[in-house]
């Protein structure tokens, strides 16, 4: 079950201030009316009805894995009617304690692993509460140029943004990559730049908790004295008020740049000129006790660098066209290649379906990039890949024979791929073209990346 035991004796105004509160807001139940609609930053807005019931579809919606305590999205409901009116007082009290974080690890596009940091569903929803609050109070000061978890602003829109900028002129990039950013944001300084802004002091105390939540490992709740767990989700606007101390100072010395999240590319019309923007934000990044990453970060030409997945390519009349970056082609390609495997043993639909969810999401998110003729190339491999499947199922030569010419191939062909059933890739890369046509994957669903 979550934690929410306080963890100090309360003084008389604290409960002075939460017997004032007392029965102004209902228990967050289904069909409640609870949003946000501004307001100063106070713990009382955050559980004001409107706000805590939008906060409670944002979670229902957003589904996700439970944390440590096993409860599930489902389960929240049921579990709010029961106890949000002691939970509600210790937020009000300012002495809500939130749960340790279970530990997640999930592959990253460019290799490696990324851990994550998954909460409870209880704090996942008043994460969300807070977050409603704060986020009215912070977003509209932002950079334009940040573009990562904001409202109205998206990852295409930086990419585009990116090309317009490469465009117009600026074909050098000064591209920075943070070393385990989420991982090493230092609380003081995090809390500092919060409290700039924010005075009631049980929201402050409240996100310094989130923070500080230990991560469960074997059973033991390890302490962490710095990041921010990626997973929360309030962590994409605790990063976004850390790094608008940087945003700011590049806008006022007159930088053209795109930011999503840790991801900054500054564009300039030259490698000198690249250089010092390099200096610069290293001594920015240093004052915020973050750490550059050498060996990724550079000043280069654009086009040899990518962006959120995307890279750039001269086009005719020296335009700035847009490409699927390669190790983002590679990704998909070994993501292809793990669903249509040889060792899964799945019929022909469930690959077929599973190839359908994963190409879907990644030709919406591609489909800034102009190259049909790549798309095209992948189309045909992944039905390569399909073929073969076939070719694997039936095994053996006789079995291979019988469906061949049932499919209309001629008996003399049907009979030479039987004899060579082994040879699975080569005999799906044509031989299989008129048994198995392309029609026949549109039928199961398998969508295609070009058009």
């Amino acid at each position: 079950m979550p934690q929410m035991s306080c963890k100090r004796e309360l003084t008389e105004e604290d409960k002075g201030e939460a017997q004032s509160h007392s029965g102004s807001v209902e228990t967050p139940t289904a069909g409640s009316g609870i949003g946000h609609s501004g307001g100063e930053a106070s713990m009382e807005a955050v559980v004001a009805r409107d706000n805590l019931f939008k906060a409670f579809h944002r979670v229902k919606q957003n589904k996700g894995s439970p944390g440590v305590d096993g409860m599930t999205v489902g389960e929240l409901d049921a579990y709010l009617r029961e106890h949000w009116v002691a939970i509600r007082e210790q937020l009000l009290m300012g002495c809500y304690q939130p749960s340790p974080v279970k530990r997640a690890n999930i592959p990253k596009s460019s290799g490696g692993m990324r851990e994550l940091g998954i909460p409870t569903v209880l704090d996942r929803f008043i994460q969300h509460a807070v977050l409603q609050v704060l986020g009215p109070l912070f977003d509209p000061t932002f950079s334009n140029s940040n573009y990562g978890f904001r409202p109205g602003k998206s990852a295409h829109q930086a990419v585009l943004a990116a090309r317009d900028l490469v465009a117009g002129g600026r074909r050098f990039v000064v591209d920075m990559d943070l070393e385990k950013f989420f991982d090493r944001v230092n609380h003081d300084v995090l809390m500092g730049r919060l409290e700039k802004r924010v005075k009631d002091k049980r929201i402050l105390g409240l996100v310094r908790r989130y923070l500080e939540a230990g991560v469960l490992l074997q059973g033991v709740a390890m302490e962490r004295h710095e990041g921010t767990p990626q997973g929360g989700p309030l962590s994409p606007l605790l990063a976004n008020v850390l790094l608008d101390e940087v945003d700011k100072v590049l806008e006022k010395r007159g930088h053209r740049f795109v930011r999503y999240a840790d991801d900054c590319n500054v564009y300039v019309a030259s490698q000198r000129a690249g250089q010092r923007v390099m200096a610069l934000l290293r001594r920015l990044y240093g004052n915020l006790r973050l750490k550059v990453n050498e060996s990724k970060s550079a000043v280069d030409k654009a086009v040899r660098r990518k962006i959120l997945g995307y890279s750039m390519w001269w086009g005719p009349k020296g335009t700035a066209k847009l490409r699927v970056a390669p190790k983002a082609k590679e990704a998909m390609m070994q993501k292809v290649r793990d669903i249509t495997g040889r060792s899964k043993g799945q019929s022909i639909q469930k690959v077929a379906e599973d190839l359908r969810q994963f190409l879907v999401g990644w030709k919406n998110y591609f489909s800034l990039a102009e190259t049909p003729r790549i798309f095209l190339e992948l189309d045909g491999w992944i039905r390569h890949r399909l073929r073969q499947i076939h070719l694997r199922q039936w095994k053996r030569g006789p079995t291979i024979y019988r469906e061949l010419t049932a499919r209309g191939v001629p008996d003399w062909q049907a009979r030479a791929i039987a004899a060579n059933s082994h040879r699975w890739w080569r005999n799906s890369a044509k031989n299989l073209n008129g048994a198995l046509p392309n029609k026949y994957f549109d039928s199961l669903g398998v969508p295609k990346l070009a058009g």
